[in-house]
């Protein structure tokens, strides 16, 4: 990855300076003297000032061009979420569209959400529908994750991979989608290299063997096609074109292909200043070199859905070796590297709200986005159906009048057809596809001219719904269905609920009424109790998802007599305790048990620790105590995979914490950890006298090599907590072919 350089708040000012006025500017230095105070005292992971973050995510969207209101809440994004700051605090000083833009982004309150899936999913839902609303909360977004994403390196590993997962699963498809080609691809690349560091140093590796062989072979196309152009008389500038990691990586995985045989890894592009002069280049180019078969692809007359336009062609280059030649205007070549930012800059001063984009058919994704919110209630079916589709690949058909849709890979000819209308989905019998009879469930390719052939007696057939790809198709059957049943749904989705609460020995009666439905109503978004059991009995909610909501208080006082027993059991086992449980729990503001290492760990009185071999924790790491009748407490790091996947363990679980021990400085503790790299003369060397540089103390030390030639070092450490330890991972990764350090369990 390219070395990341961070703005300073005078460059993200002079940024602003090009573009706006005095008043203008005045209210973005506003925006940030405000952030700075709220998060003044604040730092963030890596030890920097809080406000160096939102100052980057202010510089980013400054050097996109956006308006004043968008740069302001750039600086003021985390205000919010991370200080006492509230939004009618930020409507009232900035306005209505800052306080909008922020809360966009703002994070839903977590207590509320039984599981941090859940809690994702419906934070992702909010943002999405904001952003369907107001195009700028995504902008403020991507521009969020892009420094996050340079700033990954000072979390814990497992917290990287799950940033860098829902980055490639869920941002750099938005930016892709919205046209952001200069956000996206650092997006996609900074994840792969958290997600999949072997492969991604691997293809810089093959990269950086060729990298002077290429730029000659480039260089010297590049003088070839300049004579051919200068006789054109218009005005071009050719350069060579960077290949991003991730895209090479991709073209390997999805088409079976070696490094060698990635044919656009090597690629030259022509700006020209009109499409007329793209056409000409093109004809230049291939009167010059013989074009391979099937690899032109015609993106100005056809543009992506995203509003990508240029003219691609793979030639048989000098000394027969494969080159893709790229060929746009200034304007297409903005468009694709800054989508709707190129469209909406904000001298344009299209930035507020859907009513000026309904016309820009690039922005389709905002209608989906939208009819996605109203299809679906669930958020996790909404996430899915939102990846499923709007992120999905894409393919394009036309109708026999030549109009274009784009639908994403793998839908059906019957998907096309309610694309088109609900009517004709409703109707239809069969399609044409380039003049020839096809069934329903013919998937389509890109260029399929489609007919779709109907008869105002059909109806939808309940299989359809297993045929189609889009959620939109599929809900369309489904409500024709729920409607056609909608009391038969109602009276047996309400069977059913009572049906499961029976199994769980609990009263349909008690757990039905009013009082506990009404509030599910609100947490699932459903105006009545017949639209949720229609729902159940339809098959679009499970009966145990509405039962666990309505039983859930219940859950939480069987958990409180649980933890009560539990510590009951520890009592009786012959264990003192100086006090007694309060509320369900030990009191952690007085037990206190110290541990026999001098560590004093807070919560629980009088009993044997032990500190889990298998996680090894030290002082500053979350931990739990997992209780063992006759053998006292053994701590554990909360994400210990012996903990986690341990079903049995919840009821065994007491808190504990650390206590005094992060200034400790005479204790040291073991810590396991891994160290991956590529293997060289002395790297074993290197990685011994980093770390005898680094701990007082090497416990144990092994290592091997993989039959990729990647070595992976094993070692135990002695460390004072987990911060000295977070800075040897970190001091580790800087030795040459080390590309992946990490805490390792036993």
């Amino acid at each position: 990855m390219s070395k990341y350089v961070e703005m300073t708040y005078d460059e993200v000012i002079n940024a602003c300076q090009k573009y706006m006025n005095d008043e203008q500017l005045a209210f973005v230095k506003q925006a940030y003297d405000f952030a700075q105070k709220a998060h003044q005292n604040q730092k963030r992971a890596s030890g920097q000032p809080y406000i160096v973050h939102p100052t980057q995510v202010a510089g980013t969207l400054a050097t996109l061009g956006l308006d004043p209101d968008t740069i302001a809440a750039g600086f003021l994004h985390d205000t919010v979420e991370d200080t006492p700051v509230t939004n009618n605090d930020l409507k009232d000083k900035f306005g209505k569209d800052v306080a909008f833009i922020v809360d966009g982004v703002t994070k839903l309150n977590k207590y509320e959400y039984k599981s941090h899936q859940e809690f994702l999913a419906e934070n992702h839902r909010k943002m999405l529908i904001a952003m369907a609303k107001d195009l700028r909360v995504i902008m403020v977004k991507l521009a969020d994750r892009l420094h996050n994403m340079h700033t990954l390196e000072h979390l814990r590993p497992d917290k990287q991979r799950r940033i860098a997962s829902e980055t490639m699963d869920i941002y750099a498809p938005l930016a892709d989608r919205l046209g952001i080609g200069t956000i996206k691809w650092e997006l996609e690349d900074m994840s792969f290299h958290y997600l999949n560091p072997k492969a991604y140093y691997q293809i810089v590796s093959l990269m950086d063997s060729k990298r002077s062989e290429r730029e000659n072979y480039i260089q010297d196309t590049i003088n070839t096609l300049t004579a051919s152009l200068d006789g054109l008389n218009i005005k071009y500038d050719i350069h060579g074109r960077p290949k991003h990691i991730y895209s090479i990586y991709k073209k390997m995985v999805d088409k079976h292909k070696d490094f060698a045989e990635i044919y656009d890894l090597l690629a030259v592009r022509v700006i020209v200043q009109t499409v007329k002069d793209c056409y000409a280049v093109l004809g230049a180019v291939h009167t010059k070199w013989k074009p391979m078969p099937g690899r032109f692809k015609d993106y100005i007359a056809v543009p992506k859905v995203n509003g990508y336009q240029s003219l691609h062609t793979t030639i048989i280059g000098p000394g027969g070796r494969p080159l893709e030649i790229q060929i746009r205007t200034q304007h297409m070549h903005d468009v694709a590297e800054y989508g709707v930012a190129a469209h909406w800059a904000y001298k344009q001063g299209n930035f507020n709200g859907v009513e000026q984009t309904s016309s820009n058919e690039k922005l389709d994704m905002v209608r989906e986005i939208l009819e996605l919110k109203d299809e679906t209630q669930d958020a996790g079916e909404f996430m899915k159906s939102v990846k499923s589709e709007i992120f999905s690949d894409r393919v394009y058909v036309f109708t026999p009048k030549g109009e274009v849709y784009e639908l994403p890979k793998g839908a059906v000819t019957l998907d096309f057809a309610y694309e088109i209308h609900t009517q004709v989905g409703s109707h239809a019998v069969g399609a044409k596809v380039n003049g020839k009879l096809v069934p329903l469930d013919y998937k389509l390719k890109n260029g399929d001219v489609i007919d779709i052939m109907t008869q105002t007696n059909a109806t939808p057939s309940r299989d359809w719904m297993d045929m189609v790809k889009t959620s939109r198709a599929r809900n369309k059957i489904r409500r024709y269905y729920r409607n056609l049943d909608r009391d038969h749904s109602i009276a047996q989705g309400e069977q059913m609920i009572a049906e499961q609460l029976r199994s769980q020995e609990l009263s349909p009666k008690e757990f039905m009424d009013k009082e506990h439905v009404a509030k599910i109503l609100v947490q699932l978004n459903y105006h009545t109790v017949d639209e949720m059991y229609a729902a159940v009995g339809f098959g679009d909610l499970s009966a145990i998802s509405i039962v666990n909501r309505l039983t859930s208080d219940l859950r939480r006082e069987d958990e409180k007599k649980k933890k009560k027993q539990l510590e009951e059991e520890i009592l009786n086992s012959g264990q003192k305790a100086a006090n007694k449980s309060v509320n369900g729990h030990l009191d952690a503001a007085t037990l206190k048990s110290k541990h026999n290492d001098g560590v004093t760990i807070q919560g629980i009185n009088d009993l044997m620790l032990h500190l889990a071999k298998c996680c090894n924790p030290v002082p500053g790491d979350e931990i739990v105590g997992y209780v063992t009748k006759g053998r006292g407490v053994t701590i554990h790091r909360n994400d210990c995979r012996n903990i986690v996947n341990n079903n049995d363990s919840l009821g065994r679980l007491v808190e504990v914490s650390w206590e005094g021990t992060e200034s400790n400085n005479n204790q040291s503790f073991n810590a396991n950890i891994e160290i991956f790299g590529y293997n060289r003369a002395q790297l074993l060397s290197d990685v011994i006298n980093r770390l005898n540089a680094l701990t007082p103390n090497i416990d144990n030390l092994s290592g091997k090599v993989n039959d990729d030639n990647i070595a992976h070092i094993y070692a135990t450490v002695a460390v004072n907590n987990s911060n000295q330890l977070a800075g040897i991972l970190t001091k580790l990764r800087d030795i040459p072919d080390v590309y992946e350090t990490r805490r390792a369990d036993n």
